[in-house]
């Protein structure tokens, strides 16, 4: 691997890792040929898995593709979805809200069984470019949908289509299954301090 830059490097150094950093990132482009859909996961104790998928979204929609969105566990559609409403944009809030909350397993089990309805719908769409699944990490986690049978269908997805799964603990299966996996790692959280969420940063 190339050298990196460092602060003690005079001019002419500096310029030389540069050239040879260069030339390696144009060579692993060049190398890379293949295109297809991928499973992104978004992992972690950390904020942000969910903040991270909507600017995939924000990209689908740029592009002119066709995104679906489905939020298990919220029951209430995301305030993004408001300004990213477009007839190209699909978002199915299915949850029951926070499982502490309702205490309903049977209900909560079956309103995502509800949402995986959808889900598997569209990832069988050709026409549909994005599917985020939302805290569905955290519905296989709690067993609430059979793991074997998600993994199934992701496997079937369409070839062309990506996927972005959230939420905390996903499944190692998941994790060997997906293309691009990012841990978020909590190092502090306003909450632990009592500071409750605010409007525009957690909702």
């Amino acid at each position: 691997m190339t050298s990196r830059p460092s602060p003690s490097d005079d001019e002419a150094t500096h310029r030389q890792k540069m050239d040879d950093l260069q030339t390696e990132m144009r060579e692993k482009m060049r190398a890379a040929k293949e295109k297809r859909g991928l499973v992104i996961v978004n992992t972690g104790n950390g904020k942000g898995k969910t903040t991270a998928s909507f600017g995939i979204i924000a990209r689908t929609l740029a592009h002119g593709g066709r995104a679906v969105v489905i939020q298990f566990i919220k029951h209430a559609p995301d305030a993004v979805a408001k300004v990213l409403a477009c007839d190209r944009l699909d978002w199915h809030a299915v949850g029951g809200g926070f499982t502490w909350d309702t205490k309903d397993k049977a209900g909560d089990m079956k309103l995502c069984d509800d949402g995986w309805a959808i889900a598997e719908a569209a990832l069988a769409d050709p026409e549909v470019n994005l599917v985020v699944l939302d805290e569905l990490n955290i519905v296989l986690r709690y067993e609430y949908l059979e793991a074997e049978r998600v993994l199934a269908t992701l496997r079937a997805k369409q070839p062309n289509q990506h996927v972005v799964i959230t939420g905390r603990d996903a499944l190692e299966e998941l994790v060997e299954m997906a293309d691009l996996v990012t841990e978020m790692k909590e190092i502090k959280h306003p909450f632990a301090q009592g500071v409750k969420a605010q409007r525009g940063v957690e909702f």
